[in-house]
């Protein structure tokens, strides 16, 4: 990866000229949620989160469709592919869609804020994903799901066949079963550390055998309010750099002003923190983050080199995923992230 970087007396990096930034888990941005009413969803709309995102030096994102009933994942998955045909700066930025859920743990705490009520089985939709990727026309790059459900192992096989990213998350899995899942086709943890439950065995548990399995790769959220910094710091240094990817796990919050604002059918509320919570509760519900800022986050805070950094959330992703190598870009560093030159 060829990253060129300008530094001030200080050695602050000031300036970069390197490959276009690509996160793989937005399910929204600027006030624009992929979760919800699909007639909502226009050219001009995702056109605004393309402009925003390629001014903080995103190249390409995969919109994130969560649990939801399965006619209104297939509306959404659907609705952005039409808007890709309709317009081709919105294809070049979105190469792929990602699926979180239906398919997750219904318990408290993994589930974290997806709605029960459209919780699946994987052994009683044994074709959905063939059906949902024929619907996309090869555009479903990443699915998440639980490992542990019945069904799950034969769907992560299956997945990995047809060309999909497999994922645990949102999962309890137990050690045998993650390495039944790794041995079926899963190549990565979606937001490793999160959608689990608030308290767990201090050893054994299934975010420790996620960092010790080498053959899976690690998405993080690096706000700060997902993972505490110092865990971040270790559970980089566990997966390793090579092995781990910067995401954000964005809704329509990230870009914009603290308030309330809408993840599908939920209403979630960010404080002058940039914390987003469900309504009314202390529970996450995605992130207002900006993959600049987490570039920034983990060099200053988990002492993570700052062309290591740039390849979690660029060249890492997109190999990860199949797309190649991003466009060249060039950006201004400053305290509140990157703008596009």
């Amino acid at each position: 990866m060829n990253v060129k970087t300008d530094r001030d007396a200080r050695g602050q990096v000031v300036h970069v000229a390197g490959p276009g930034l690509v996160d793989i888990q937005v399910n929204g941005y600027a006030g624009v949620d992929f979760c919800s009413d699909p007639a909502a969803l226009t050219v001009e709309s995702v056109g605004r989160v393309c402009r925003a995102m390629r001014r903080r030096g995103v190249s390409a994102f995969l919109p994130t469709i969560v649990t939801d009933s399965i006619e209104r994942v297939r509306a959404r998955l659907k609705r952005i592919c039409e808007l890709r045909r309709q317009d081709e700066s919105i294809a070049r930025m979105i190469p792929g869609l990602h699926l979180e859920g239906v398919f997750i743990s219904p318990e408290d705490g993994p589930r974290g804020a997806h709605p029960k009520a459209h919780v699946l089985l994987p052994k009683d939709y044994p074709d959905l994903l063939d059906e949902l990727q024929e619907l996309c026309a090869g555009l479903l790059r990443y699915v998440t799901l639980a490992p542990e459900l019945p069904g799950a192992i034969e769907m992560i096989a299956r997945g990995s066949r047809s060309g999909i990213r497999m994922a645990l998350g949102h999962h309890m899995a137990d050690d045998a079963t993650i390495a039944e899942a790794v041995a079926a086709g899963a190549v990565l943890c979606t937001h490793l550390g999160n959608g689990s439950h608030a308290l767990l065995p201090r050893h054994q548990n299934y975010i420790q055998a996620q960092l010790a399995d080498d053959r899976l790769r690690g998405s993080f959220i690096a706000d700060g309010h997902h993972i505490y910094f110092p865990a971040l710091k270790n559970f980089l240094r566990a997966k390793g750099y090579e092995r781990s990817i910067l995401t954000t796990d964005a809704m329509a919050a990230a870009d914009m002003p603290p308030g309330q604002y809408s993840l599908g059918a939920t209403l979630v509320q960010v404080g002058e923190d940039r914390k987003v919570c469900l309504a009314g509760t202390p529970y996450l519900a995605g992130s207002a983050l900006t993959l600049d800022c987490a570039i920034l986050n983990v060099v200053k805070h988990c002492a993570v080199p700052f062309e290591a950094a740039w390849a979690m959330a660029s060249t890492q992703p997109a190999e990860f995923m199949g797309l190649g190598q991003p466009e060249t870009i060039e950006v201004d560093v400053t305290n509140d992230g990157f703008v596009r030159t």
